[in-house]
């Protein structure tokens, strides 16, 4: 474990898995729940090459490197976010394994080329940009509105970064569901896995997992529905495994 400067209103937290250490801080968006099961859900190479678009401060790079040998690139187009990231990576003694970019996904195709990645991952911003007053804090806005990317934007731009037979793994809110299918075939990205969040078993899902393949058949698994709480705030003992590392994908 390597040591880092932290930088005013930045703290050190335990990823709960393989040792792994991240910085964050309250000023700018924290990881949460979907960036794990998105890291524990998508498939990996065994080797060669992935990327995770909107990376934030990297946690779903640091998660893949427990699962596969592939070097992984991020993006993440918020400066300061991009430098925690890369903190992150040189915290955990990763730097042979992950590069962060800061940089927008829109020329993502130019800086790294057509069909360059075996995998890929992305936890969008989920929500159109509002009418009227939007959130103050600029990174928490850009987190969550689709301020720097739409979600279009993210599927054109998955689908030609991966190779063909490539995977493309993404979490998101269920309302969109209907939106992220159709631009997915619109793009020659085939659904082949969904795996519906919920927090409770008498609870609507308040997430998906949903993963494609480039250039795929049709053909789609519905998987059964991860439950996040059983008994009031307990996690389920899969939540469990997920976060302590006793199951290494979804």
């Amino acid at each position: 474990m390597s040591s880092v400067h932290l930088h005013n209103s930045e703290r050190l937290d335990d990823l709960l898995t393989h040792n792994l250490k991240i910085i964050q801080s309250d000023e700018v968006f924290s990881f949460s729940l979907d960036a794990v099961l998105l890291a524990r859900f998508c498939s990996v190479p065994v080797r060669g090459k992935m990327i995770d678009l909107c990376t934030g401060n990297g946690v779903i790079p640091l998660l893949l490197t427990t699962r596969t040998k592939a070097s992984i690139t991020a993006i993440e187009i918020q400066e300061r976010l991009a430098d925690m990231a890369r903190r992150n990576v040189q915290l955990n003694g990763l730097e042979d394994r992950v590069q962060i970019v800061h940089g927008d996904i829109k020329i993502a195709l130019d800086l790294f080329g057509h069909g360059a990645f075996d995998a890929l991952t992305v936890n969008p911003p989920y929500l159109p940009v509002p009418n009227g007053e939007q959130n103050t804090n600029e990174h928490f806005a850009a987190a969550r509105h689709e301020i720097y990317c739409t979600l279009e934007d993210v599927i054109r731009i998955s689908s030609r970064l991966v190779k063909s037979g490539g995977k493309v793994a993404m979490v998101h809110r269920p309302s969109r569901l209907v939106d992220i299918m159709t631009l997915m075939r619109q793009y020659r990205l085939e659904p082949k896995r969904v795996r519906f969040v919920h927090p409770r078993q008498d609870e609507e899902a308040n997430m998906v997992l949903i993963e494609a393949l480039r250039d795929g058949k049709p053909e789609v698994r519905m998987l059964p529905p991860l439950i996040v709480y059983t008994k009031g705030i307990e996690y389920s003992q899969e939540l469990m495994d997920v976060y302590y590392g006793g199951k290494s994908s979804l």
